[in-house]
């Protein structure tokens, strides 16, 4: 049998805190052989990230290796120069990180940082060679119209369209390894299809290999030749995909497969949430023929207009949750920009309990914000890197001046409670959490006022599925008992399955089908809402739905 392309044995992992050592990875070992993909899965902070920045040397400052080899080709990465490890990264290595905001510079267009990777890869020479090999590389990670798109910054971009620049960036070297971090938690199904159609082709054709971290077990179980199961720094069970998946031995990958939700899940809280009697509820928010041009500039002096979002009109019965899907780009974040007051709607206009929005004066719309708050897509995007957790959660009692410092305190610590996680975070900094716990503190920040209206935008997409789970059931049971009323927003169709009472779909800034969840996924009249539901990755597989 021949020598796997990558060789981890025995990989320990410490970070250092308050002049000690912390071991977080407990001798890991696993192979990737050469065209395999391997999916290491595990919920937040189970060290399968800890785990790729070992492997390519992107540790934090406080992280070293205390014990264990990488063997990359029999080179042992460990031990290897930071010149060497330079080279590597990218040509031997590819990396396609969790964050995709966070991960490209918003000062630079996107044009300029995949052309900056491009001339770092040795991939083209001449300025004319290396603009067309990023437009390339664009158009192979499924980015629609990219030589246009090149112009744009990372904030004129979705978070899914982010995410697949980054996509390219990593398979543009054409690596022996691509190591793939959540690569597909911000895209919707069409495109995340697309996008693992290419890594696949990649390892049949090229003989590329796949390590992938992911929390999605029906994409793990789709993509990958084998599934590793970590929990708490250590493999717990490793072995072929469907095995695993049909029959899990150990109780956590029980857990797991219990929690994924699939289009055989029903509705969490299905006896107290019922589609079919949203009519009777009064409307606490509605839309109506909203619209949103943009200019854009498409090279030198010239621009042209851009209508993200072309009449769309729904309402909000009180105390329901109204799930807005659709590919990346169709419009789903600017309509929630623009319910949030953070984007003026070019025509059309929002009601809030019969309020028109358009009209409120500053004092009306801060008010508004306390009985409004967000959860955005990218955690790290949206928490202030210096302060630390437990100032961010109690940060929206103190700017509308709700109790004493002690009391907001007191409120941050049970926050924490009610999203799964530990007390002692309220001291550390969102560079010190996991992407998904991360989510989970945007999560609670949200919750701080106790608000009548949520608006999340792809407030799960980066929780593993027993958090998921977790938070679905802790939105559902605070809509019972306070009548909360949300706007979801996602390209999960699993996840709306479980969490929503009525579903909008929108493709290209339209509104293209709407009604129940239980009848649109029963029976879709659109074509394009047939695509996204059998774009789903594992839906024929064995998962989900015990837990719910």
């Amino acid at each position: 049998m021949s020598e796997p392309l990558l060789s981890v044995r025995d990989l320990r992992v410490a970070f250092r805190s308050d002049k000690k050592n912390r071991e977080v990875l407990h001798g890991v070992s696993f192979d990737v052989n050469a065209g395999e993909t391997v999916a290491i899965v595990g919920e937040s902070g189970s060290g399968k990230s800890t785990t790729v920045a070992a492997i390519i040397d992107l540790l934090p400052g406080t992280g070293t290796v205390t014990d264990g080899s990488i063997l990359l080709d029999g080179k042992n990465l460990v031990t290897a120069s930071r010149v060497d490890m330079e080279r590597i990264r990218g040509r031997e290595i590819g990396y396609v990180p969790q964050d995709p905001m966070s991960n490209l510079n918003p000062v630079w267009s996107i044009g300029f940082q995949v052309k900056e990777a491009v001339r770092a890869n040795g991939l083209a020479q001449g300025r004319r060679e290396v603009h067309e090999r990023a437009v390339e590389v664009l158009q192979q990670a499924g980015l629609q119209d990219a030589a246009r798109r090149m112009h744009q910054f990372p904030h004129q971009f979705s978070g899914g369209m982010r995410q697949r620049a980054l996509i390219g960036i990593g398979l543009a070297a054409d690596p022996k390894l691509l190591i793939a971090d959540e690569p597909t938690s911000a895209l919707d199904v069409t495109v995340q299809r697309v996008i693992l159609d290419h890594l696949a082709s990649l390892t049949s054709e090229r003989g590329t290999s796949v390590l992938l971290i992911t929390h999605d077990l029906g994409l793990a179980g789709e993509r990958a030749d084998r599934i590793i199961v970590m929990n708490r720094g250590e493999i717990v069970e490793a072995g072929p995909s469907a095995e695993i998946l049909s029959n899990p031995r150990h109780p956590y990958t029980q857990r797991l497969v219990a929690a994924a939700p699939s289009l055989a899940s029903k509705r969490i809280g299905a006896g107290a949430h019922s589609g079919a009697d949203a009519g009777g509820a009064p409307a606490v928010v509605e839309v109506r023929d909203l619209t949103k041009e943009y200019t854009i500039r498409t090279g030198g002096l010239s621009h042209e207009r851009f209508l993200a979002v072309d009449g769309v009109s729904f309402s909000i019965p009180r105390g329901k949750t109204l799930a807005l899907v659709g590919e990346s780009g169709s419009g789903k974040s600017t309509v929630a920009k623009m319910l949030l007051q953070l984007e003026k709607p070019t025509d059309g206009e929002i009601l809030v309990d019969g309020a028109a929005t358009s009209t409120m004066s500053r004092a009306d719309v801060f008010r508004l914000r306390r009985r409004m708050q967000p959860v955005f897509q990218d955690p790290y995007g949206s928490l202030d890197p210096l302060r630390s957790i437990g100032s961010l959660i109690s940060e929206p009692l103190h700017v509308h001046g709700i109790g004493t410092r002690e009391e907001q305190h007191k409120r941050s610590l049970e926050l924490l409670d009610q999203v799964a996680l530990p007390r002692e975070l309220a001291s550390r900094y969102p560079n010190e959490l996991s992407g998904g716990q991360r989510q989970r503190v945007a999560i609670a920040r949200a919750l701080a006022l106790k608000p009548d209206i949520v608006v999340l935008d792809e407030a799960v997409s980066a929780l593993d599925v027993l958090v998921q789970d977790q938070i679905l059931q802790l939105l559902s049971d605070l809509q019972d008992e306070l009548g909360l009323t949300y706007l979801f927003i996602t390209h999960d169709l699993a996840v709306v399955r479980v969490a929503a009472d009525m579903v909008c779909v929108m493709e290209k800034g339209r509104i293209v089908e709407q009604g129940t969840v239980d009848d649109i996924f029963a029976n879709p009249q659109e074509e394009y809402t047939r695509r996204l539901l059998d774009a789903i990755p594992g839906a024929t597989l064995p998962i989900g739905g015990a837990g719910l």
